[in-house]
């Protein structure tokens, strides 16, 4: 099979032509708004065209047009960040489509000795309530065990018995009362919510950034890649997170995610998204440990985090501790529902956001039941955002210094999607081809199939450096 990368640069033109079905396009307004979002330059959207595909992510909701402003914007970033290092002009961004919805549904694609992993588990999903629906999500073993618990289910018999216990018990009782429960015991499950009634000028913003501190600035040295020589650890996990560091890995970042050791990441999960990455485990409660992170810190030019507000804070990682104790770091965060409200020290995912934004309602099906997005688009179009806000930033800190605290959400994407997008109509036609957008390549795990990068500015690296490691097994040093 051939795919793009095995070609020279020509070859891969021709690939991404061959995915269109007419002359590229200009950018639209939802890339303009994630460009101003980002705090970009207004004159450099002339910069992005966009190759359209037939069939790519259908959805009611805008989708297609999110997953492609969003790697947009990471490339714009990404071009421009090169541009300031080499002294030369903004390269031009040319967005694929095809590449975008292929990699925003890369864990389905994605095939390890050819076994197809399993991408939610049986007590993952959507549940008839005594008075609605509910989402559950429990694809890791303390999720699961912590559902179970809530409402009364002893852990026995096989996953069918299991299945038809948890339907029984879901609907005998009230969509709230299984929230707040399963909640309580550490859960995951939301009632599945109608839209939210908005007033202008409500919506969350799309990406917050604080300017912190008076660091001089600290310029970066010609190089091939745009984050060549950025050291960024990754605090992150599962998949919002993980595609932004793997996006600035792919950019020439020396990424080294760090993990604690009492808390075992989904081996499939990371076999997605550790591409161009490190993985090593540090207990951050340990004190040889912590002393390790402190070391890695000392000479970090980014920490991207994913986990939920307050999680890491209690260990003394909040960002303005962090920028105090390295002048001019890049602190990036994103979190399920973000920093304010009710919601926003609770858990969630992609799935889980969908179901209780309104979404799931937005996409059901003639008969009722809940629908889905047609990929994990909060998570992907997330992670490229939180990728081009740290390649932002590091562009600016390298002209006006300091530090920065940026901010991302699921569920301001999750608004971004279904109110601050205008919906066109999406190219007609058959299911496009992701063939030309997937490769294969050996790796720890095994042979691994996997979905192309989908960034794409003049001179932008076709494929990873190297393929993901195996969880945790690395040592916590910088490259």
């Amino acid at each position: 099979m051939t795919h793009p990368i095995e070609a020279d640069t020509d070859a891969a033109t021709d690939a991404d032509a061959a995915t269109a079905t007419d002359a590229a396009t200009p950018a639209d307004a939802a890339t303009a708004h994630a460009w101003t979002a980002l705090g970009g330059a207004a004159e450099l959207l002339e910069k992005v065209s966009y190759l359209p595909a037939e069939g790519a992510l259908p959805a009611r909701l805008p989708v297609r047009q999110l997953a492609r402003a969003s790697v947009a914007a990471c490339s714009l970033a990404a071009a421009e960040l090169a541009a300031r290092r080499s002294g030369g002009p903004v390269p031009a961004v040319r967005v694929a489509e095809a590449a975008v919805a292929t990699a925003f549904v890369s864990e389905r694609h994605l095939r390890i000795d050819g076994r197809k992993p399993t991408n939610f588990a049986p007590l993952s999903g959507f549940w008839r309530a005594a008075d609605g629906w509910v989402r559950t999500h429990a694809n890791y073993p303390h999720h699961r065990a912590r559902l179970l618990a809530a409402l009364g289910i002893a852990d026995r018999g096989g996953e069918d018995v299991l299945v038809k216990r948890l339907a029984e018990e879901l609907a005998t009782r009230p969509a709230q009362w299984v929230q707040e429960t399963v909640y309580a015991a550490g859960g995951l499950a939301v009632a599945v919510a109608p839209p939210p009634k908005t007033t202008p000028g409500a919506e969350p913003a799309l990406i917050e950034s604080r300017h912190i501190g008076d660091a001089a600035p600290r310029p970066l040295p010609p190089a091939p890649l745009p984050a060549s020589g950025v050291r960024i650890l990754d605090l992150t996990r599962v998949t919002a997170g993980p595609v932004a560091t793997r996006s600035l890995a792919l950019l020439g970042a020396d990424v080294l995610r760090v993990d604690s050791p009492h808390l075992p990441e989904d081996p499939d999960a990371h076999a997605d998204t550790g591409f161009g990455k490190r993985s090593t485990r540090l207990d951050l409660a340990d004190p040889r440990d912590r002393q390790t992170f402190e070391e890695l810190l000392a000479h970090a030019d980014a920490v991207v985090t994913g986990y939920r507000p307050g999680a890491l804070e209690r260990l003394g990682l909040a960002p303005d501790a962090l920028l105090e104790r390295r002048p001019g770091l890049v602190v990036a965060q994103v979190s399920a529902w973000g920093w304010s409200g009710p919601w926003a020290g609770r858990r969630g995912f992609d799935s889980i956001v969908q179901a209780a934004s309104g979404i799931a309602t937005l996409e059901a099906a003639p008969d009722g039941h809940p629908g889905v997005l047609p990929a994990q688009a909060l998570d992907h179009g997330t992670g490229y955002l939180l990728a081009a806000a740290v390649l932002r930033a590091l562009t600016e800190r390298q002209e006006t210094g300091g530090g920065r605290h940026l901010r991302l959400s699921l569920s301001a994407t999750a608004a971004w999607l279904m109110r601050g997008i205008t919906p066109v109509t999406p190219p007609g036609g058959e299911t496009y081809d992701p063939t030309p957008w997937l490769t294969e390549r050996p790796a720890p795990y095994g042979r691994l199939r996997y979905a192309l990068p989908p960034l794409g500015y003049a001179g932008s690296p076709r494929d990873w450096s190297s393929p993901p490691t195996l969880w945790g097994t690395d040592r916590p040093a910088w490259g």
